[in-house]
């Protein structure tokens, strides 16, 4: 608790917010927030978290801190930014096993002012949890289609026990159903659940399906056995035995941080994570990647792959040393291959982590879908048909959960506005 007062007392306590209005996607009420903690109220700290976010647990624990509100804070000018995060944690653990909090914080009792409209919610994450407990909250009774039988998406599936423990997540989804949301699981659009049955059973619908699909890099060799995507290990937990086995990580982000340290810890003899950039480009997490580091993740960076080499399975991966360069008229820097730098290395596996992509049957929705695969939205996250908003990876949000959930939000706001006009309507 002692050190908990010393991280919210180092607030300054900022009349211009640059770690809310800048730094967080949320635009969560920063300085407020730690000003109740400062006090004691852990309660309305909360409350006050509550108006813009439901994931305070889980934002608290996994967002990218250094680059989102603790980048913007101005003690971080000179010295340590106020540590926002672990205040943000500390507050949803202080007042989680609260019965009903989530509820009083959108007041007494949600249902007295149920409306008979209904909205579906497509898909379970941080995302479509935010939208749905956002419309709740306004009385619209919201049904999730989910096709596991668990909520949390990415939360649950897609990030490591080891950097965001399942019972916050558990605890999360419990609280937001209890605004009185429904779940239908096992149900996976394309499949078992069609668009055009939820068409005519809700006033809208929200996509919040992900992006889960691993992007392949079109080298040679990519086929062979032993070539894995980081997503689909992650979500499925299809991991082949790596017990002394040297694996290879490609990528720099969270995902690639993830699937390596997963790895190690899996018994794997060596990790090496190749990275075609520079270590101060890489999206990961700057905690993430030390931590890897102390776990003897090794790291090649400026690093290309060439070709991966094999008979029917991985045998080799065929490198080429990179640097970086400043093209005409951009002032970043890119990597560039360097002419006859090129040089193998032994390995066993090979993890593809370098982003995702939506599933095929995604295009097949009768959605208008944009240059990069993802749904096309408007600002108010519509898609071409007016009754279906999305959000989130699907739509090509920028990869972390609180932009995730930020788009949920967003699109609940702009659906409770259609409904509402609609309603004056008649």
């Amino acid at each position: 608790m002692e050190k908990i007062n010393e991280k919210a007392n180092y607030c300054l306590n900022c009349k211009v917010k640059p770690c809310s209005i800048k730094g967080c996607p949320l635009g969560n009420n920063i300085p407020q927030f730690i000003e109740q903690v400062k006090q004691g109220n852990y309660k309305r700290a909360y409350e006050i978290l509550s108006e813009t976010t439901v994931l305070q647990g889980v934002c608290g624990r996994i967002c990218p801190h250094k680059k989102q509100c603790q980048g913007s804070c101005v003690r971080g000018i000179k010295g340590e930014p106020v540590f926002i995060g672990d205040l943000e944690a500390f507050v949803f653990d202080s007042v989680i096993n609260e019965r009903d909090s989530l509820l009083n914080c959108y007041g007494e009792d949600t249902k007295k002012n149920r409306s008979d409209k209904k909205v579906a919610i497509v898909g379970g994450g941080p995302s479509g949890l935010t939208a749905a407990a956002f419309l709740a909250k306004e009385g619209i009774a919201v049904t999730i289609y989910e096709k596991y039988d668990y909520l949390g998406g990415l939360l649950v599936h897609g990030i490591p026990e080891f950097r965001l423990p399942k019972e916050i997540v558990e605890k999360t989804v419990g609280k937001i159903l209890r605004l009185g949301i429904q779940v239908k699981y096992k149900q996976q659009l394309g499949k078992n659940l069609l668009l055009k049955d939820l068409e005519r059973q809700y006033d809208a619908i929200f996509l919040s399906i992900g992006a889960n699909q691993s992007i392949k890099m079109g080298v040679e060799g990519e086929n062979l056995e032993g070539v894995l995507g980081g997503n689909e290990l992650l979500e499925y937990k299809l991991h082949p035995n790596y017990k002394g086995k040297i694996v290879a990580v490609i990528g720099g982000g969270n995902v690639a941080m993830d699937c390596a340290r997963t790895i190690k810890k899996l018994g794997a003899k060596e990790v090496k994570v190749i990275y075609r950039r520079a270590e101060k480009q890489m999206p990961a997490e700057e905690k993430e990647v030390e931590e890897a580091k102390k776990e003897g993740i090794e790291f090649l960076f400026q690093n290309n792959i060439v070709k991966i080499i094999g008979e029917k399975k991985v045998e080799k991966v065929e490198l080429i040393k990179t640097k970086l360069v400043q093209k005409e008229n951009d002032t970043r820097l890119v990597p560039a291959n360097i002419e006859d730098s090129n040089y193998q290395i032994k390995v066993d596996n090979i993890i593809m982590a370098l982003g995702s992509t939506v599933e095929p049957y995604v295009k097949e929705l009768g959605l208008q879908i944009n240059r990069w695969g993802n749904i096309q939205v408007d600002e108010n996250y519509q898609t071409s048909n007016p009754k279906i908003y999305a959000g989130g990876d699907l739509v090509g949000i920028k990869s972390t959960v609180a932009w995730a959930s930020y788009s949920g939000r967003e699109a609940a706001k702009n659906i409770i506005k259609i409904i509402n006009e609609k309603r004056n309507e008649n």
